[in-house]
C-alpha cells in the first residue's frame, strides 16, 4: 500500500476526486435544467454520471495494476548476479538479424518480354552500385 502514497499517486487519488466530483455536479446541474423544461438535458444528465464512472474504472484498474507489479529494485540498482566466484553478465534478450537472399526469383509468364528485361537489368545494376543515382544508369 506504500507504493499509492507516493507524490504521484496522491496527485493521482485527487485528480479522481476532483474528476469524479465534477462530473456528478454537472450531472445534477443537468437534472435541474431538464426539470426546468429543457428537454436536451436529460441526455446530458445519464451522460455526465457515466463520465464519472469512467473515471473511476480507469483509476481502479490503475491501482490494481500499481498493485501487482512486482517490488523491489530496478535493473541498474541490483547487484550483478555471481555464479561461485565470479561474476556472471547479465544476458538480453537480443534477436539476431534475419537474413535475406538476394538471388533473383525464377521467371514467371511474360519474361520474355523486353522491356521487363531491360528493367531487371537496370534494378540489378542499381543493386550492385548502391551509391550511384538512376542518371548514372549507361544502359
Amino acid at each position: 500500500m506504500q507504493r499509492l502514497r507516493t507524490p504521484a499517486w496522491i496527485a493521482r487519488h485527487v485528480a479522481m476526486v476532483v474528476l469524479v466530483v465534477g462530473f456528478l455536479g454537472l450531472g445534477w446541474w443537468q437534472v435541474t435544467r431538464a426539470a426546468g423544461g429543457n428537454a436536451l438535458s436529460f441526455g446530458y444528465a445519464i451522460e455526465w454520471p457515466v463520465f464519472a464512472g469512467f473515471v473511476v474504472f480507469v483509476w481502479w484498474r490503475e491501482v490494481r495494476q500499481a498493485l501487482r507489479a512486482a517490488p523491489g529494485p530496478s535493473a541498474e540498482d541490483a547487484p550483478p548476479a555471481t555464479a561461485g566466484d565470479e561474476p556472471v553478465a547479465p544476458t538480453l534478450a537480443v534477436r539476431r538479424p534475419v537474413r535475406v537472399a538476394r538471388v533473383p526469383s525464377t521467371p514467371t509468364e511474360g519474361a520474355d518480354d523486353g522491356e521487363l528485361a531491360a528493367y531487371n537489368r537496370y534494378l540489378s545494376w542499381l543493386n550492385a552500385n548502391p551509391g550511384a543515382r538512376p542518371g548514372d544508369y549507361p544502359g
